[in-house]
């Protein structure tokens, strides 16, 4: 019994510890994607027009990231409180 219950307890460990483990991309490296998409119009850089355009980037990448993190939770919450479910 004992055995049981260290193998369920290393086992949600790991699983704790992935969730823990993930990471954003790094700024650096989305940059040139934001400015080549920014530029595409002819738009100089420094402009107000790119700086808004380089804002509104970062604000849905904001955001697309802050709704796969909420998804992952609920997911992570509904299989928490429905154990019958796969």
């Amino acid at each position: 019994m004992k055995s049981g219950y260290l193998i369920a307890l290393a086992c949600a460990a790991l699983a704790l510890s992935a969730c823990a483990a993930r990471q954003q991309a790094p700024v650096s490296s989305l940059g040139d994607d934001d400015d080549a998409f920014c530029r595409a119009n002819n738009v100089q850089a420094g402009s107000a027009e790119y700086i808004a355009c380089r804002k509104d980037r970062d604000a849905q990448r904001s955001n697309a990231t802050a709704r796969a993190d909420r998804r992952q939770r609920d997911l992570g919450e509904y299989m928490l409180n429905h154990p019958d479910h796969p």
